[in-house]
């Protein structure tokens, strides 16, 4: 049976109750404590700062040459918190609540409402820290609309909160690093996790610079390394991004909980041929004042400025009427491949469909923009000049990223979007404590499983990482490291480590033994097909087992006739991304078997046969109301563990967005 020690109480006072009654670590007995945290994005950077301001002995690692070059930078619409400064109708409960609905009610309430609540302190540590929200006329900080949400609660920075936020974040790590309380290493990238009795006790590094081989003890170690959406090869990720850390976690012990939810975002520049590595975002945020759309006549071939209104079909707006192009992520992804699968998509390839601002340009922005500057009965032409001006305010980097990628003005022609994989809401298992399986093992932000269900709401990844990092972690931790206070540090000479650090040497050579022919990012990029035609936005019993044989079939010519060259004791990027790519091909083959015995559709997690009359998700409440958790056994082996979730304020519906 998993415990997830969940706090006994009503849902409301569950976390206050938890810090109230936690075990403590006093200043003097913090100082002999040893953490390591593995990645400095959001949730490692807030998390070693956090632990170094306590007083902690931290030891920081990502494998970038720098904690501000950690994927966290890339997300750009805004992060959520329950303020309600719009005077709205938000609330702690509210945040709550649709978190638990747009995840398809397949998360654990009791982290979800601590998530919803914590929401608010992060906001004003982020100001503290300097960080430029965007503000009202009044000084307010000011809000925009996302996703599955009816009201206003995403806090922003332009096109660039992430960057913003991670500059916090990464200013409160770097005053911890002068004051000798966090050590910082970069380009290194983690390749185990040593166990000694049952307890995570330290890592084996790999200096990505010189190819040594480290040892480095912790009393507790935290995993804070993102997700593993680059298993489809073609994601929103940036290309390092990796699920080394968190999978090597799992074959030491660390159970994995939902891999295959995975979620797809609908706004993302649709692909243009085979040579590309990447996929580039346009941020959730555009939909808050784009209208998306594509032509009502299938095949219509015409200049989208050339198709009148009447034959244009709002098809988000015509299905969701209630909230129209703000559905979630998942509805919103799923109702556009419906359109082009049916033939009515545009551009070249057909897989696109039309993110228009005109309307919004000329009605929300351009008529309030000519009144505040007493214009009478301005003319079109004069209202999207105006409208262009308060858009470039707010979205102006991402319209120019847009325009330098397509070639195309989105001020002057609609955006071509279509989904692309994007974020991960499956990661390690963890309990409330955000501990996994292992003891003494943590894992915080998307690394972890815990908060999103099996759909991430817009702008909540930024708020989880900083609420683990900021505000949960330093709590939860003590709880634990209270009792390892006479625990003094294992040398690293220890049995544990001698092992660890052979098995890593051993995979790489046997890595550079092979001396075959093929790439590593062509399996890499064969990977990527498997998974995206198999195991994407529409999956079937059929196409996952297919994929699970060619997955073995894929894995076997990996370990045959890859060739990698150069040596290990040595910078070998090539090298790096072989065992990057191994692990995602193991990865892979257990997302499907995941996906394989999940019976039900729901959230990013669609199968063909279980879908209602409408085509919309249909869950199986009374069979899959559980977190999947699976325990690694060996080779293309796992035994699956369910933790029951228990709904007691949020009663599983139906998903309605209408």
């Amino acid at each position: 049976m998993i415990d997830s020690k969940i706090p006994a109480g009503s849902l409301e006072h569950k976390w206050t109750d938890y810090k109230g009654h936690c075990k403590l670590v006093n200043p003097a007995n913090k100082r002999k404590l040893e953490v390591i945290v593995v990645g400095t994005g959001l949730a490692g950077a807030s998390a070693a700062a956090s632990l170094g301001e306590l007083g902690y002995q931290v030891k920081a690692f990502c494998f970038q040459d720098s904690p501000r070059r950690a994927h966290s930078i890339a997300a750009q619409g805004g992060i959520n918190a329950a303020k309600n400064y719009q005077n709205d109708g938000d609330s702690v409960f509210r945040l709550f609540y649709d978190t638990i609905k747009g995840g398809d009610y397949r998360a654990r309430e009791a982290n979800v409402h601590r998530l919803a609540e914590v929401s608010v302190n992060i906001i004003d540590q982020c100001v503290a820290q300097g960080v430029p929200f965007a503000r009202e006329y009044g000084g307010l900080l000011n809000n925009r609309s996302f996703g599955g949400t009816q009201v206003k609660r995403t806090f922003y920075a332009a096109g660039q909160t992430g960057q913003q936020l991670l500059i916090g974040a990464y200013q409160a790590l770097e005053r911890q690093v002068a004051l000798g309380k966090v050590k910082m290493y970069t380009r290194h990238e983690m390749l185990d996790v040593v166990v000694v009795d049952g307890k995570a006790r330290g890592i084996i590094c790999r200096n990505l610079v010189t190819g040594e081989l480290e040892r480095h003890f912790g009393h507790a170690v935290l995993l804070c390394t993102g997700g593993y959406g680059n298993v489809f090869y073609l994601s929103t990720n940036a290309m390092g991004s990796n699920v080394t850390a968190a999978w090597k976690a799992h074959k030491k012990g660390a159970y994995f909980g939902n891999p295959c939810f995975t979620q797809i975002h609908p706004t993302c520049i649709p692909v243009s041929g085979d040579h590309q590595s990447k996929l580039t975002l346009m941020s959730e945020s555009l939909r808050n004042d784009g209208r998306i759309w594509v032509p009502a006549l299938k095949g219509d071939k015409r200049a989208p400025n050339d198709i009148p209104e009447e034959e244009r079909d709002y098809f988000l707006e015509r299905r969701y009427p209630a909230f129209g192009n703000l559905v979630p992520r998942d509805v919103a992804s799923r109702a556009a491949k419906e359109r082009c699968d049916a033939g009515f998509g545009v551009g070249t390839t057909g897989q696109a469909v039309y993110l228009d601002f005109k309307f919004n340009l000329i009605n929300k922005y351009g008529k309030a923009e000519a009144n505040k500057l007493g214009i009478a009965n301005p003319d079109t032409e004069t209202l999207v000049n105006l409208g262009k001006e308060v858009v470039k305010e707010e979205y102006g980097n991402l319209f120019d990223m847009y325009e330098k990628i397509t070639g195309e003005n989105p001020y002057e022609v609609p955006m071509r979007i279509y989904p692309a994989v994007h974020y991960t809401m499956g990661g390690l298992w963890v309990d409330y404590e955000l501990m996994t399986s292992v003891k003494g093992l943590y894992a915080l932000g998307e690394a972890n499983f815990s908060d999103h269900g099996a759909n991430r709401l817009g702008a909540s990844a930024l708020m989880q990482g900083l609420a683990d990092g900021y505000f949960v972690i330093p709590y939860t931790i003590g709880n634990y490291l209270a009792d390892e206070i006479a625990t003094k540090p294992i040398p690293t000479s220890h049995p544990a480590f001698e092992e660890s650090e052979k098995q890593a040497a051993e995979r790489i050579n046997r890595l550079l033994s092979i001396q075959g022919k093929q790439t590593v990012e062509s399996f890499h990029k064969r990977l990527g097909k498997i998974m995206w035609d198999k195991c994407g936005m529409a999956r079937d019993e059929k196409g996952l087992k297919d994929a699970i044989a060619a997955i073995r079939q894929l894995k076997a010519e990996f370990w045959s006739d890859v060739r990698i060259p150069g040596g290990s004791d040595q910078m070998n990027p090539e090298l790096d991304k072989a065992g990057r790519v191994a692990d995602f091909i193991e990865l892979g083959e257990l997302m499907c078997q995941d996906a394989l015995d999940r019976k039900e559709s729901c959230g990013g997690h669609f199968r063909e046969e279980s879908q209602t009359e409408e085509g919309e998700a249909k869950r199986d409440d009374e069979g899959y109301a559980y977190v999947a958790a699976w325990e690694y056994k060996g080779d293309s082996q796992w035994q699956l563990h369910k933790e029951a979730l228990q709904f007691e304020v949020a009663k599983p519906s139906q998903r309605s967005y209408k």
